[in-house]
């Protein structure tokens, strides 16, 4: 499994909980003194924000219903696909930011919604983080998936995920309700066929799933704490990373298994069950290349 130039890419949509993975990552990054290179997803859009807007508006007239972030008209799959090729072969690649927000966008001059230029990136970097929708997405054109060493999905039940979308587009972006199910319908083909089935070549996944009644999610009143639910934790092939289960039942208390190769957690243990599932795996990546 050790690979001079190893990748490894968190996929899962907005408001999965991916910020979750990225902060365990850094702690064990930060632990293990590892110099990773970050790449995001979002700095593969094809489109920055105006262009999106106008791009979605000519799909709207032309009859495209479907014009999303999530899609391959609006992103550089084959341009990802290369980036992982050239960075698993030679430890060297190109990247770019997108730029969020007034804050990103001030030590470059930039505006919120632009890209920076895309640049070399510093020689010396021990292995590839990629954070973002498409890690492991296929499509007749790019397979960015076959590059990947571990490939990690995060994904909470769909109610689950359109309550947290619901709440921070309206929270964050003070969008109405309305606009906010127009933009789910929306992108709704494309999450059918480029999001979900990246989440059967995952290595593993962490889904978490409410304990609380989330079958109305566009009336929900809050989005349920991590107490009020369980993170399932499925390998995909628990051989391939040698998965110790009785010595992650004891570590993580009230957990339990579900089928032989996946693992129950509470909620509020994520973090933590990512840290301890995560870091031998990490460690083994990096034994030994050359």
């Amino acid at each position: 499994m050790s690979k001079k130039h190893p990748i490894v890419a968190v996929t899962g949509s907005s408001g999965a909980g991916t910020t979750t993975v990225k902060r365990a990552f850094e702690h064990i990054f930060r632990r293990e003194g590892i110099n990773p290179l970050v790449v995001e997803g979002d700095s593969f859009h094809r489109y920055d924000r105006a262009a999106m807007k106008e791009a979605m508006k000519k799909a709207e007239e032309e009859g495209n219903t479907h014009f999303s972030h999530f899609g391959p008209e609006a992103n550089l799959f084959e341009e990802l696909e290369a980036t992982f090729k050239a960075y698993g072969e030679t430890g060297a690649c190109k990247r770019r930011y997108y730029l969020h927000s007034e804050e990103e966008a001030a030590p470059y001059g930039q505006k919120p919604g632009e890209f920076t230029p895309w640049e070399e990136i510093p020689p010396g970097t021990d292995l590839l983080f990629y954070e973002g929708l498409h890690g492991g997405v296929v499509t007749e054109t790019a397979n960015v998936a076959q590059y990947v060493d571990l490939l990690i999905g995060v994904v909470p039940i769909v109610n689950l995920e359109w309550i947290q979308k619901i709440h921070r587009d309206a929270a964050e972006r003070g969008y109405s309700a309305e606009a906010i199910v127009d933009t789910i319908l929306r992108r709704m083909h494309d999450y059918v066929h480029y999001i979900t089935p990246q989440f059967s070549r995952t290595d593993i996944n962490f889904q978490r799933v409410p304990t609380v009644d989330t079958s109305n999610p566009f009336i929900a009143r809050d989005i349920p704490t991590p107490d009020e639910s369980f993170v399932v934790i499925r390998f995909r092939d628990p051989k391939k990373f040698d998965v110790d289960f009785p010595y992650l039942l004891n570590m993580l208390q009230g957990s339990f298994m579900s089928r032989r190769n996946s693992i129950v957690v509470p909620g509020g243990k994520m973090g933590f069950a990512m840290e301890v599932i995560l870091a031998p795996i990490i460690e083994q990546m990096l034994k030994g290349r050359g």
